[in-house]
């Protein structure tokens, strides 16, 4: 059985997009009054009162160049929840934002996309990320979020 290790996005990386993001913008920090934002630095939701961004992301370009693929059409950039401040980061290895529909989904060494599958409850991601893992052909999961299609967080072989 291979285990598997939910990442969120890495300190050092958070560090860079807080002073422009991967679409070349510069961070601007606002009060999240009401809460509820899924902050990709730490995989929680926000509290009402702290300080975050939404900053674009290109997860899999990332993961590209520290694998040495060439996604080429796969390769895309979204928007993700940050705190402003560098945080303490996720608080245990629990399976985050497990409460609405998501997508899994799988990609290859070359950064292409496998397929993915529609999961929602704490089982089914247990049961979608082993059967993807189970698949030798790939690399890496992504976990995005339906209704908006964004990236939530990265799931790799541990």
């Amino acid at each position: 059985m291979t285990t598997y290790h939910v990442r969120p996005v890495e300190p050092t990386t958070l560090k860079g997009l807080r002073s422009a993001d991967d679409a070349g913008r510069r961070m601007v920090p606002v009060t999240d009054d009401e809460g509820g934002a899924p902050l990709r630095c730490c995989l929680r939701r926000s509290a009402p009162g702290e300080r975050i961004a939404l900053v674009s992301y290109a997860p899999l370009r990332r993961w590209a160049a520290e694998n040495g693929a060439d996604p080429g059409a796969y390769d895309e950039q979204g928007p993700v929840f940050i705190h402003a401040e560098e945080c303490a980061g996720p608080d245990g290895e629990e399976v985050p934002f497990t409460n609405a529909h998501r997508v899994v989904r799988r990609y290859s060494a070359q950064g292409h996309i496998l397929g993915g599958r529609l999961v929602e409850g704490a089982s089914t991601f247990t049961s979608a990320f082993r059967e993807a893992f189970d698949d030798p052909a790939v690399a890496v999961v992504h976990v995005r979020a339906v209704e908006y299609g964004c990236f939530l967080y990265e799931v790799r072989r541990a």
